[in-house]
């Protein structure tokens, strides 16, 4: 999410995601906790709610049944509010894996928007929505979540109130991809040890075991991550008696499969033993599997 300035701003939150995945939960959820919401609007009306004088904060559904979608055009407006200096956005993707979605059409006997059977539509609106889900600033999987559990992780996220902590986004990325963007720290990782050499390892990723490993006997890991550790350590409350709500931290390497996603969850895991609200998004891994997920479906 980028820095909170309702009183000087408008505060945007931006909700999509596949059918089912929980994106009505999650807008229903954002209503309790104090926000306008407003859902379905197309999106050429939506520069509309940013001429006038903040209001208070906007929860803003957008899914595949808005009259005009397109997922080009949806991120064409997630570029143009973000470089609006009077839009505080944060764009949430509430996502579901393809079976846990088919499930629950199953059980629901519901028809899918995009196609007659729920297999197909599935499959489709995750091959649309992929460029989107890659954008997105937080990302919440449902796969294994009651509605429950989401509406308690959408107050962890967004209740404006109820916390006095500031929530931090993790992200590892590739050099080669471009830095992400809304990154307020970044850490560059690639003068350490790349497992991509080591054909055992090539295929893992920084969460594997093997692959920290491999990357903790570097000698020069130590002393850098404690230096990291320290500085954002430090830093974390410095920036929330500045008024931020939410930091983000990227960590960088050449392809963003070994070293930044092992540094970010070593990080991660510290911050969280910490009592900081975490998140961690793994761009590169993302994108990696963001594609498979219409072909598993068929």
């Amino acid at each position: 999410m980028n820095d909170h300035t309702p009183s000087e701003g408008h505060e945007l939150v931006l909700v999509t995601g596949p059918s089912g995945a929980g994106r009505s939960t999650a807008i229903n959820a954002l209503e309790d906790l104090g926000y306008e919401v407003i859902d379905n609007l197309p999106l050429s009306l939506v520069p509309r709610l940013i001429d006038g004088p903040p209001v208070g904060p906007i929860a803003l559904g957008l899914d595949i049944r808005n009259r005009d979608f397109n997922a080009t055009a949806l991120i064409e407006l997630i570029d143009r509010l973000t470089r609006n200096p009077a839009v505080s956005l944060d764009v949430l993707y509430v996502d579901c894996g393809v079976e846990e979605l088919s499930r629950r059409y199953n059980q629901t006997r519901r028809r899918h928007p995009l196609a007659a059977t729920p297999t197909e539509g599935i499959a489709r609106e995750i091959d649309l929505l992929a460029p989107v889900r890659v954008r997105a600033d937080n990302l919440i999987d449902t796969t294994e979540m009651s509605p429950h559990d989401l509406k308690a992780e959408i107050a962890r996220w967004y209740d404006r109130g109820s916390h006095a902590r500031m929530s931090v986004s993790i992200q590892s990325f590739s050099y080669k991809r471009g830095v992400p963007r809304g990154v307020d720290m970044i850490f560059d990782c690639r003068f350490l040890n790349n497992p991509h050499w080591v054909p055992a390892l090539r295929e893992m990723d920084g969460r594997d075991a093997a692959v920290a490993e491999y990357i903790a006997a570097d000698e020069r890991l130590a002393p850098f991550f404690d230096k990291v550790r320290d500085l954002v350590l430090f830093l974390l409350p410095a920036q929330l008696d500045e008024g931020k709500a939410h930091l983000t931290i990227g960590f960088g390497c050449t392809g963003g499969q070994h070293r930044s996603v092992a540094l970010a969850e070593m990080l991660g895991n510290v911050l969280a033993q910490q009592g900081w609200p975490v998140s961690k998004r793994h761009r590169e891994l993302e994108r990696r599997v963001a594609p498979q997920a219409p072909t598993q479906s068929g």
